[in-house]
C-alpha cells in the first residue's frame, strides 16, 4: 500500500474512533492502538508533505451537534503537541523554566466575566466553535458566583466530575437505572445539557489552568510576567487552579515522579501532564504551528506494559442485553498491582485484535488506572463470538450502535434483565442482605451464578471459584457475602413476601396479609381472590395481583424452594385488644426514643395498628413531637379534628395507660 492511501485509511479510522468516542462516548479501538495509528499518520505527513483538510492532526475536539446555542472563538483554540518521553518533555524548557500541571480530563470551557459577575461560559467545541453553557456552567460546584476584579476577566479550564462526586451521582440513581461508565463521559454530557437543573445534579467542579486576559474597567490591560503569576491571581479571585509546580529542565524528571505515584489518588481525572513555559513574553515570542502552540506540550505517560497469555474471552451479559467481552489472562504485574482482566468493550474490538485463546497479548493501564490489550502478538483469531446468551441460552444478535459492533441477547427472559426483581429481594424490607449491591448482582448474573433468588443460598457450597475470580470480588468479599447470606436465611413471612416482587405489594400489605393468613405463605398461595379481598386493606385489585402471581406455577415452585432455605422466628402474639388495634397513625417529623421511623412503624403494625402517609379523614392520630408545629400534615389534621400527638403520648396510648384522645 502506498503513503497516500495508507494515509486516507488511516485518517478514516482515526475519525471514526473519534466520532464514537466524543459523540457517543462509545470507545470502539484500544487508547493505544489509536495513538499509534496517529504517530504513523503524523510521520507520513511530514514525509509526504501533505496534510488532508479532514486529518484528525488538523482537526481540534469535537464537532458541535447539540440544540446549545453556539458561539465562534475570537481566535482558534489549539491543541497541545505531545511526547512520552521524559527527557524529552524536559528537554522542551531548553534552560527555561516551566510550569508543570496535570491534564484533566474533562471538557474545556472557556468563562468570562464583567463586572465582578460571570457573564458568559462557552466550551471549547470543536476549537473555533462553541457551545454556550452560562446556566450550567452557574451550577458548577466550586465555581466563585461573584470575584474580587471589576473588570473583564477571560480564563480557560476544565469542567470535571471527581472520582468521589462521580460515586456520588452513581449512588443516587434509582435501583435498576443504569450506572454512569466513567467521570470524563459522565461530565461531557452533564455540561451540555438543555436543562441547568440536569447539570446541577452532576456535581460538576471547574479548575482554571490559562488566563486569557484581564482587562480593568478603562480598558487597560492587567499584565503579567509569569505564568505562576497568573494562577496565584486566579487564585485570589475564588478560582480553584490546576494542581502545579514550576520546574527546570533538571527538576522535570523528579516532578513527573511525584505526579505519577500521585495520579493513583488524585481526586481529578487526568490523562497526562501539561508543559508551560513559565515566561509568558517568550512563550508568545515562539508563535504556533498550524495545530501547536510552541510555548507548551503535553504528556501522556509512558505505559507500562507486560506480556501475559490470553486464557478465555469472557462474555458478560448486562441488564441492558448488551453482552461485553473480558479477557483474562495469566497474572502479571503493572503500575504496582497485580491484573488478570481487562475490558475488550465490544465485538469490532475482539475481531479487530484478532483474539484467540492461547495468544500472547501485551496489555497496560490506560492512565495508569484502566487494564487495556495494547495488541496481539499472536493474532491467532480462534475465540468465535457466541451465537446463544451464556445466560439464558438463546440466540445473540450483533448489532451495529456508533460505528461498533455490539453483541445482544434478545430475549426478554434472560435473567439479568431481572436485576432489579434480585435487588427488591435482597432490599432491607425484604430478604435485608447487608452489602450486597446491584453491581454485585450484575456480576453474579453475569458470570452465571445466580439464575433465581433460592440460587444466593447454595452459593457457598457450589460457586464460590467462579465468584471469588470475578473482577473486585476476592476471598475476602466473597465470604462476607456469603455470611451476610447466611444471616438473612433468618426473615419473617412477610419480608418474604414482599420480596417476591408483586405488584402493588409492599411492605405494609405484606404484613397485612400475613397477619391475616397466620404467617401461612402457602395459604396465601392458595387463597381465592375473594378471600385475599376480604383482608381489610387488600381489596379486590391486590388480591387480583396476589393471585395472578401464585396461580404461576413456577412462581409457587420458587415460594416453596425459598420456605425450605430461610426460617422465621416465632412471633409473640399480639395483645388481643389495645389502644392502637385498628387505629391508622401518620407519623411525621423527628424522633426521639424510637430508632428511626422503621422501628416505629414496626412496632404499631405488632400491635395491630396500621400506618399511612398522609392525613386523611380515616387517620386516627397524627404523630409528631412537635404537636404545635404550623407543618402541612398539623394543619391537615386540625382541619379534620384529628389528635396530634408526641412519641411519649403514643407510648402512654400503646399501654393502654391513656388514651390522648
Amino acid at each position: 500500500m502506498d503513503d497516500i492511501k495508507r494515509m486516507d485509511e488511516l485518517i478514516r479510522i482515526l475519525n471514526e474512533a473519534s466520532y464514537a468516542y466524543y459523540q457517543t462516548g462509545t470507545e470502539i479501538m484500544p487508547n493505544h492502538e489509536y495513538d499509534a495509528m496517529y504517530d504513523e499518520l503524523l510521520e507520513l505527513e511530514q514525509k509526504t508533505g501533505m496534510v488532508r483538510a479532514d486529518s484528525p492532526t488538523v482537526k481540534v475536539g469535537y464537532e458541535v451537534m447539540s440544540e446549545l446555542p453556539k458561539e465562534r472563538h475570537p481566535s482558534r483554540m489549539l491543541s497541545l503537541d505531545k511526547t512520552k518521553d521524559v527527557d524529552a518533555l524536559a528537554g522542551f524548557l531548553s534552560g527555561h523554566e516551566g510550569v508543570l500541571s496535570w491534564k484533566m480530563d474533562g471538557l474545556t470551557v472557556v468563562l468570562t466575566y464583567e463586572n465582578h459577575e460571570l457573564l458568559k461560559a462557552v466550551t471549547r467545541g470543536n476549537g473555533e466553535v462553541g457551545e454556550v453553557i452560562t446556566p450550567n456552567a452557574k451550577t458548577f460546584l466550586n465555581l466563585p458566583k461573584k470575584i474580587p476584579f471589576s473588570g473583564r476577566l477571560v480564563l480557560r479550564g476544565e469542567a470535571v466530575i471527581r472520582y468521589d462526586d462521580f460515586d456520588v451521582v452513581n449512588a443516587s440513581l434509582p435501583e435498576g437505572e443504569e450506572k454512569y461508565k466513567n467521570p470524563r463521559n459522565l461530565c461531557s454530557g452533564s455540561v451540555r445539557q438543555l436543562n441547568s437543573a440536569v447539570t446541577a445534579a452532576r456535581r460538576v467542579r471547574f479548575y482554571a489552568f490559562a488566563l486569557i486576559s484581564a482587562n480593568e474597567p478603562d480598558g487597560s490591560e492587567v499584565s503579567f510576567d509569569l505564568v505562576t503569576d497568573q494562577f496565584d491571581w486566579l487564585a485570589k479571585q475564588g478560582f480553584d487552579v490546576v494542581e502545579h509546580f514550576q520546574v527546570t529542565s533538571d527538576t522535570v524528571p523528579t516532578q513527573v515522579q511525584y505526579f505519577a505515584k500521585a495520579i493513583k489518588e488524585n481526586p481529578v481525572p487526568s490523562d497526562g501532564l501539561v508543559l508551560v513555559l513559565n515566561d509568558i513574553a517568550y512563550g508568545r515570542s515562539l508563535g504556533t504551528t498550524a495545530k501547536f502552540p510552541r510555548n507548551a506540550i503535553a504528556f501522556k505517560w509512558a505505559d507500562e506494559t507486560a506480556e501475559t497469555t490470553l486464557r478465555e474471552i469472557f462474555w458478560s451479559p448486562s441488564r441492558t442485553g448488551r453482552i461485553n467481552p473480558v479477557a483474562v489472562f495469566d497474572p502479571v504485574e503493572l503500575e504496582g498491582t497485580t491484573v488478570t482482566r481487562a475490558s475488550v468493550h465490544n465485538v469490532s474490538i475482539v475481531e479487530q485484535l484478532k483474539l484467540g485463546i492461547g495468544d500472547t497479548i501485551r496489555v497496560y493501564k490506560a492512565n495508569m488506572i484502566i487494564p487495556q490489550i495494547a495488541e496481539n502478538l499472536t493474532q491467532s483469531g480462534n475465540s468465535p463470538i457466541p451465537d446463544t446468551c451464556p445466560i439464558c441460552g438463546a440466540k445473540t444478535q450483533i448489532r451495529e450502535e456508533n460505528l461498533a459492533r455490539e453483541l445482544y441477547c434478545p430475549s426478554a427472559e434472560c435473567p439479568i434483565k431481572h436485576l432489579k426483581a434480585f435487588a427488591l429481594f435482597v432490599s432491607r424490607d425484604a430478604l435485608n442482605v447487608d452489602g450486597l449491591s446491584e453491581a454485585t448482582l450484575e456480576k453474579l448474573i453475569g458470570c452465571g451464578a445466580l439464575h433465581t433468588p433460592d440460587d444466593l443460598f447454595h452459593m457457598k457450597d457450589t460457586q464460590r471459584e467462579r465468584v471469588i475470580a470475578l473482577e473486585g470480588i476476592g476471598e475476602k468479599s466473597f465470604d462476607n457475602l456469603t455470611a451476610a447470606i447466611e444471616a438473612a436465611r433468618e426473615t419473617t413471612p412477610a419480608a418474604l413476601l414482599y420480596g417476591l416482587g408483586i405488584a402493588g405489594i409492599g411492605p405494609a400489605n405484606a404484613k397485612v396479609l400475613c397477619r391475616a393468613f397466620g404467617q401461612d405463605l402457602l395459604a396465601i398461595a392458595d387463597a381465592n381472590e375473594e378471600d385475599l379481598a376480604a383482608v381489610s386493606g387488600i381489596g379486590p385489585v391486590l388480591a387480583a395481583s396476589v393471585h395472578a402471581y401464585m396461580s404461576d406455577e413456577q412462581n409457587r415452585e420458587l415460594l416453596k424452594r425459598l420456605l425450605a432455605e430461610v426460617h422465621f422466628p416465632q412471633e409473640e402474639a399480639p395483645a388481643a385488644q389495645t389502644a392502637v388495634s385498628g387505629k391508622t397513625f401518620v407519623i411525621t417529623g423527628s424522633l426521639n426514643t424510637f430508632e428511626n421511623r422503621k422501628q416505629l412503624v414496626d412496632y404499631i403494625e405488632s400491635l395491630g395498628g396500621k400506618v399511612s402517609g398522609s392525613v386523611s379523614a380515616n387517620t386516627d392520630y397524627l404523630i409528631n413531637n412537635d404537636t404545635t408545629s404550623s407543618s402541612s400534615k398539623n394543619k391537615k389534621a386540625a382541619q379534620l379534628g384529628i389528635p396530634v400527638i408526641s412519641e411519649e403520648e403514643f407510648r402512654a396510648l400503646a399501654s393502654n395507660d391513656a388514651d390522648p384522645a
